[in-house]
């Protein structure tokens, strides 16, 4: 899996996405004919069962998990939906913890006319534009009492007693990851993060420790245009400025391992599906540290 992960982030950088999204439907589909005798090799396996080996591997001792997921890398050992993960999810945090996931979108068509056309804001409907995250995020996001970060980029919903303040405040915040977001409230408090069918290049907490050092992070970062946006969110509506930065270099997130020891990043496969766990404190804590002495996950182009 990390080498189709690895794989598939070059063919990003150097095909069309049109060409891209060919050769990864051409992927599915040959992965497909091969179901079946991937079951006998690896065996299968429900929402249950995997609720059994979580509780085995992760156990309870959080107040939030934040969940990164893909049932498409689950498939063929999963045998259940999407939504029979949710459903085991949210029982598995039970009514004491928090599941958080999330619920971002990086897709320009998401937005409505901006202000480089007409003047006016770009506009973002909270509730009605979808995760662009997986199915399961998605369902996620639309379950009863969910609450979601009112970032039009880096929205995270979340659902249990930590919800509200979790997702509080996100759109004031200074950055989409730094201070005053929820991967900031997820570092100060118990937050294990869970990958089912994804490896830890998805792990989104590493943007934490690059906020919050902000310009004494070790890498150049540009400046770009920022973006007024009108978020709405039933009958609100509120105008937030996206403030454009990014960091010149490339991410190289399999140096994580160079940063953070097998003990507080784990990796392992449930049936030859891809997973890992980490605490939030931890990545940030390590990667601030590694920062400065100049270590970083990213290398220069």
């Amino acid at each position: 899996m990390k080498l189709i992960e690895a794989a598939s982030g070059l063919a990003l950088r150097c095909v069309s996405r049109e060409r891209f999204l060919a050769w990864r439907a051409r992927y599915h589909f040959a992965r497909a004919k091969l179901h079946p005798l991937m079951r006998a090799v690896y065996g299968s396996f429900d929402a249950s069962a995997l609720r059994e080996h979580l509780e085995g591997r992760v156990g309870g001792r959080f107040e939030i998990l934040m969940v990164h997921s893909s049932v498409n890398h689950m498939k063929p050992m999963y045998t259940g939906t999407p939504l029979d993960l949710v459903r085991m999810l949210i029982d598995f945090c039970g009514p004491e913890r928090t599941l958080a996931m999330p619920a971002f979108c990086f897709d320009d068509s998401a937005f409505g006319e901006s202000d480089a056309t007409d003047g006016r804001p770009a506009r973002f409907d909270l509730r009605r534009t979808p995760s662009r995250m997986g199915l399961v995020t998605e369902l996620f996001r639309r379950m009863k009492g969910v609450r979601q970060s009112r970032h039009p980029v880096y929205r995270v919903a979340a659902l249990g007693p930590l919800a509200e303040p979790l997702t509080r405040g996100h759109e004031w915040a200074g950055s989409p990851c730094g201070p005053g977001t929820p991967f900031d409230f997820m570092a100060i408090h118990d937050t294990r993060i869970l990958g089912i069918g994804k490896p830890y290049e998805v792990l989104t907490q590493v943007h934490h420790a690059e906020d919050l050092l902000g310009d004494e992070f070790p890498v150049p970062a540009r400046r770009g245009k920022s973006l007024s946006v009108t978020v709405i969110d039933g009958e609100e509506a509120i105008v937030i400025e996206l403030r454009g930065r990014s960091l010149t270099w490339r991410r190289n997130m399999w140096k994580l391992r160079h940063i953070m020891d097998q003990e507080r990043l784990q990796e392992w496969t449930f049936h030859h599906v891809p997973m890992f766990s980490t605490d939030a404190a931890d990545v940030t804590r390590a990667l601030v540290e590694a920062a400065k002495r100049g270590v970083t996950v990213y290398e220069k182009p």
